[in-house]
C-alpha cells in the first residue's frame, strides 16, 4: 500500500490550516490594536474631561469601522502581488508630495491676493484637500499601470529590468496533454520552475467538456498530468492565476511571456514561430525528443510494423516507437505483420525524419527463401503447347523437347 501521497497531502492540508489559523490571529490583533490605540490616546489626552462617554464610545466605533475596512479589502484581494503593494506605495508617496507641493503654492496665491480670512479660508483648504486625493489617485493609477516599464534614464545610461537566474518556463496545453514534460523536468533536464497559468487549465476543462471523444479524453490527460505533477516533490510546478486581456490562450502566453521574462514550451510548431518572432525563447519538446532520439545510419536494420501502403506501388510505410515514418519498399504485401528492412536514405524534413528502408531478404532455409526460390525457377515451354510451366527436374531440363520416352522403346 503507498501510503507517501497520503502523507503528503496531510502535510500539505496541515500547512495550509496553520496558515489560515495565523492569518486570523494577526487580523484579530489588527482590530484589538486599533481599539486599544483609541482609547488608550483618549484616556491620555489632557482635555478628556470634555469627551463624554458618547464621544467616545463613537470614537472606537470609528476605529472598528476602519479595522473592518481594511481586512474586507484584504479578504477581497487573496492574490496579492508585491509588485503592485509597491507600486500602490509608492503612488501615494508621490502623490502626497504633489499634494504638499499644490498647497503650498495655493497659499502662496492666498496671502498674496488676502483671501486667507473669512469662508473663503474653508474653500482654500477643502481645495487643497480635494487635489490631494486627486493626486494621489493619479499617481496610484499611473504607477500600476506602467509599473513594468519603470526606467531611470540618466545621459546615456539607462537601467532596466533584468531578470536573475534561470527564466521560469510557461507550459501549454499542448505540453500537458504530450505528457513528456513530467519525465523531463524529473531527471532535472529542466531545472527551473514551471508555470502553468489559469487560462490554461481552462482551456484544458473545456476539451473536457467537448462532444468530441478525442478532445475529452485529451483534456483528462492534461488534467491529470497536472494533478500528478503537483505530487511529486521532485517537480517545481506552480499555478498561476493571471488575468489578461488576450483574444486567445496562445496570445495570452506569448504576453505574459514578454512581461514576465518567461519561457515557452510547447510542442505546437505555429505557437513557436509566434514567440520566436516576438524574442521569445521557446523549447519544443520534438526538438528535445529528437536530440535524444539514438541516430540510425545507411545500412543499418530495423524493424518496423507496416501499417498501411505507401505513396509509390510496392511501398508500404509503418512507424518506429518514438513517432519516426519509416518507408518500406517491397513493404506493400506485409501489412499488419512486422518486418526486418535495412535503413537505404534518411531525409530530414520540417515535420521530422523520414526513413527509406528496403525489406531484408528471408534468411536461407526459411520456409519465405524456398517458396521465393520456387517462383523464381524458370519456366519452359510444353511440347505441343503454347503455355510454359516450371520445371524443376535437372532431367527433364536436360532432354531435349523431341526426344522418344526410353520407357517406351
Amino acid at each position: 500500500m503507498n501510503l507517501a501521497k497520503p502523507r503528503r497531502n496531510l502535510r500539505k492540508g496541515s500547512a495550509v490550516r496553520g496558515s489560515g489559523f495565523l492569518l486570523l490571529a494577526v487580523r484579530l490583533i489588527f482590530v484589538a490594536m486599533l481599539v486599544a490605540v483609541t482609547t488608550i490616546t483618549v484616556a491620555s489626552s489632557r482635555n478628556v474631561e470634555e469627551f463624554g462617554p458618547p464621544t467616545v464610545v463613537g470614537l472606537v466605533i470609528a476605529a472598528v469601522g476602519v479595522g473592518i475596512v481594511v481586512l474586507l479589502l484584504d479578504l477581497l484581494t487573496p492574490n496579492k502581488r508585491l509588485t503592485s503593494v509597491a507600486g500602490v506605495y509608492l503612488g501615494l508617496c508621490l502623490g502626497l508630495v504633489a499634494a504638499v507641493a499644490f498647497g503650498a503654492l495655493i497659499d502662496t496665491v492666498a496671502r498674496a491676493w488676502d483671501i486667507s480670512a473669512g469662508p473663503a479660508q474653508l474653500y482654500l483648504s477643502l481645495t487643497k484637500i480635494i487635489i490631494g486625493i486627486v493626486l494621489c489617485y493619479l499617481s496610484v493609477s499611473i504607477v500600476l499601470t506602467t509599473k513594468d516599464d519603470f526606467r531611470l534614464v540618466i545621459p546615456y545610461v539607462e537601467f532596466n529590468k533584468q531578470p536573475s537566474g534561470l527564466a521560469p518556463i510557461l507550459l501549454d496545453s499542448s505540453t500537458l496533454i504530450d505528457g513528456r514534460i513530467e519525465a523531463l523536468a524529473e531527471g532535472h533536464i529542466l531545472d527551473a520552475p514551471l508555470i502553468v497559468p489559469k487560462f490554461v487549465l481552462d482551456e484544458l476543462q473545456k476539451l473536457c467538456d467537448s462532444d468530441d471523444r478525442n478532445k475529452r479524453s485529451r483534456g483528462r490527460r492534461g488534467l491529470d498530468l497536472v494533478a500528478h505533477m503537483q505530487e511529486n516533490t521532485k517537480i517545481d510546478l506552480r499555478i498561476e492565476d493571471i488575468d489578461l486581456d488576450g483574444r486567445g490562450v496562445d496570445r495570452m502566453l506569448i504576453e505574459l511571456a514578454a512581461k514576465e521574462h518567461m519561457r515557452i514550451a510547447t510542442g505546437d510548431t505555429g505557437l513557436q514561430r509566434v514567440a520566436n518572432i516576438s524574442g521569445i525563447v521557446t523549447i519544443n519538446l520534438h526538438d528535445i525528443a529528437a536530440a535524444l532520439r539514438p541516430p540510425l545510419f545507411l545500412g543499418e536494420s530495423v524493424s518496423v510494423e507496416i501499417a498501411r501502403l505507401g505513396e509509390q506501388a510496392g511501398q508500404g510505410v509503418g512507424h518506429l516507437a518514438d513517432g519516426t515514418m519509416v518507408v518500406v519498399d517491397g513493404g506493400s504485401e506485409k501489412i499488419g505483420s512486422h518486418v526486418s528492412a535495412t535503413v537505404s536514405n534518411i531525409l530530414q524534413t520540417a515535420g521530422g525524419r523520414i526513413i527509406f528502408a528496403k525489406i531484408d531478404a528471408p534468411p536461407s532455409g526459411s520456409t519465405e527463401s524456398m517458396a521465393a526460390r520456387a517462383l523464381g525457377q524458370p519456366r519452359e515451354p510444353l511440347p505441343n503447347s503454347g503455355t510454359s510451366t516450371t520445371v524443376t527436374d535437372p532431367a527433364r531440363r536436360s532432354t531435349p523437347p523431341n526426344a522418344r520416352n526410353p520407357r517406351r522403346a
